[in-house]
């Protein structure tokens, strides 16, 4: 029996034929348009023979979804096709607005859970705490449901209402929340880290980001800091404006930020600092790092061109497209790269090249050799092609293997999960430490727990036997493999002992994170974070600052 196809559909392809039609009535046969046309005509007959046809039902809508979402994956990793049902979705990450409970959710070891409640909202305020294992949403079992699905049911309308049953422990305990409208802060944190310093953590850039730094620096300045440092690293980026915003508090009025250029005039644009700054000779450093993007790399980027701070770090992760979203039909809408950011030395921040790509569909880096120069306003040289490049350049922090596997396998956040239900209350956070006796409990905690590891040594050692194997080596060398595997052979308890320090501080920011959720975790992790001290270390030699800032030219 003939099927139907769905009204929404149909009406979708009556407009796809009918300005294929107009646009074969009147444009020359060789004329881009007529391809165009043409195609749309192909692809609407396609999904109609298809629904037709097809051996067992087919979902249009889901066909033409994906066709269109391959379609835009040959272009870059940011032209993302919107439909109506995901527009919620879109606006929450782009305005860091939706209506819900405040919580992080997560899967740890199988289990769904709370990874973090968000100060001041439903979710911390009616008690759910971090560890509690989620069991129903609305009456409805979510134990075998994904992140996403849960994501889902946990949204909603401000002012209605949800319950929440969850396992704690050996208990089952039941919450009814009243969802209200969430906006997530861009500064999860700003503080002191000592006499003079202020310390301002910028993890987004949604709408009121550049307000929120300036109300940061305000009450940084009233507890008597004189300097100032700026961390976005890990911040993916967002609204372009907030990074303008950002930079002319420390930039003078009439300033550019950035210019977009692409090929349509009507998003060539040039972006200027519009008042007087709130402090413009306040010592900065910017920390960046290898999860810095976009609105981060503005920020980081023109402020480096301007001499105005000093970037500590690894190198940003290289976007410089804009994108723009643009309205399709039935609420559908395409977030689609229309320019390319330029900061005020000229040079462009993109690393890949997506126009051309090689035969795997990757983008192209631009050669070192082909990166061009540029100079910033003390005539200091830095390139494009390549992201931003810290004035001060860090390598990446690395932990032992058995801190990974202790994190990892989830030994950790479960040791602090079972401290926070024996403690109702610990030290600020700042001022907790795991002492020598706590560290003692949680090594007697492990001993019938799976946590062993292979360290890269022994790894290499592993490749190098399977090799020998191969090519007929290994009796030769069998005797001297042996020898050395027994003599790098890790031990467990001693790892236990030799990296203490380490595995205690990943100790103390999950407990504390119990206690002062995000807030406190980035404040116990101050504590301990050898990139803040290097930043904190540039900032306490001014004269190495200003030297940097402005080398001495021939």
């Amino acid at each position: 029996m003939k099927k139907f196809i769905p009204k929404k559909i149909a009406l979708s392809l009556l407009l796809l034929l009918a300005m294929a039609i107009t646009l074969l009535s009147f444009q020359p046969r060789n004329d881009k348009l007529f391809n165009i046309a043409k195609n749309l005509d192909i692809f609407a007959s396609l999904v109609r023979e298809l629904d037709s046809y097809y051996v067992d039902e087919i979902n249009p809508d889901e066909l033409v979804t994906v066709g269109i979402n391959a379609m835009l994956a040959e272009l870059d990793p940011y032209t993302e096709y919107i439909p109506e049902e995901d527009s919620d979705e879109f606006r929450m990450m782009t305005t860091g607005e939706y209506g819900g409970v405040g919580a992080l959710i997560g899967n740890r070891t199988g289990k769904n859970m709370i990874l973090m409640p968000y100060t001041g909202f439903p979710a911390q305020e009616s008690g759910l705490k971090v560890a509690d294992e989620l069991l129903k949403v609305d009456g409805v079992d979510v134990v075998d449901k994904n992140t996403a699905e849960i994501s889902s049911l946990l949204k909603g309308p401000a002012n209605t209402e949800v319950e929440v049953v969850v396992k704690r422990g050996e208990q089952t305990l039941s919450f009814d929340l009243t969802r209200k409208k969430i906006v997530i802060s861009n500064v999860p944190y700003e503080g002191m880290v000592d006499e003079e310093t202020g310390y301002i953590k910028l993890t987004d850039f949604t709408t009121n980001a550049a307000n929120e730094v300036a109300r940061s620096l305000e009450h940084l300045e009233m507890m008597g800091a004189k300097k100032i440092i700026l961390d976005v690293r890990d911040n993916p980026g967002g609204i372009l404006t907030e990074a303008v915003g950002i930079v002319n508090l420390f930039i003078p009025k009439g300033r550019e930020v950035v210019r977009t250029v692409g090929k349509l005039e009507n998003v060539n644009a040039e972006y200027k600092t519009r008042n007087s700054p709130k402090n413009k000779n306040i010592p900065l450093v910017v920390m960046i790092n290898e999860r810095s993007a976009s609105a981060s790399e503005i920020v980081a980027g023109a402020l480096q061109d301007y001499d105005r701070a000093v970037l500590v770090g690894r190198k940003s992760f290289g976007k410089g497209l804009v994108q723009s979203t643009v309205p399709l039909s039935y609420n559908s809408q395409v977030k689609l790269t229309t320019a390319k950011y330029y900061i005020p030395s000229g040079r462009c921040i993109q690393e890949i090249d997506y126009s051309e790509k090689d035969e795997n569909g990757n983008g192209s880096y631009v050669a070192d050799s082909l990166r061009k120069e540029f100079k910033t306003r003390n005539g200091r040289t830095v390139y494009d092609g390549a992201g931003i490049e810290p004035d001060i350049d860090l390598e990446p922090r690395s932990f032992a293997p058995i801190t990974y596997s202790l994190v990892t396998r989830s030994l950790i956040f479960d040791f602090a999960s079972e401290y926070a239900m024996k403690y109702e209350n610990i030290p600020a956070a700042r001022q907790f430490e795991v002492s020598d006796e706590l560290y003692g409990e949680f090594v007697a905690w492990l001993q019938d727990k799976e946590y062993d590891y292979t360290t890269r040594v022994e790894k290499t050692i592993e490749d190098l036997e399977k090799y020998a194997e191969k090519e007929k080596y290994f009796e030769d060398i069998k005797g001297d493999l042996a020898s050395l595997k027994k003599s790098v052979s890790h031990s467990k308890e001693q790892d236990l002992i030799s990296f203490k320090d380490e595995i205690k501080n990943a100790l103390k920011d999950e407990i504390v994170s119990r206690y002062y959720y995000q807030e406190g975790l980035i404040a116990a992790s101050l504590e301990h974070d050898p990139e803040l001290l290097r930043a904190v270390e540039v900032l306490g030699d001014m004269d190495r600052y200003e030297q940097i800032l402005s080398p001495a030219r021939d």
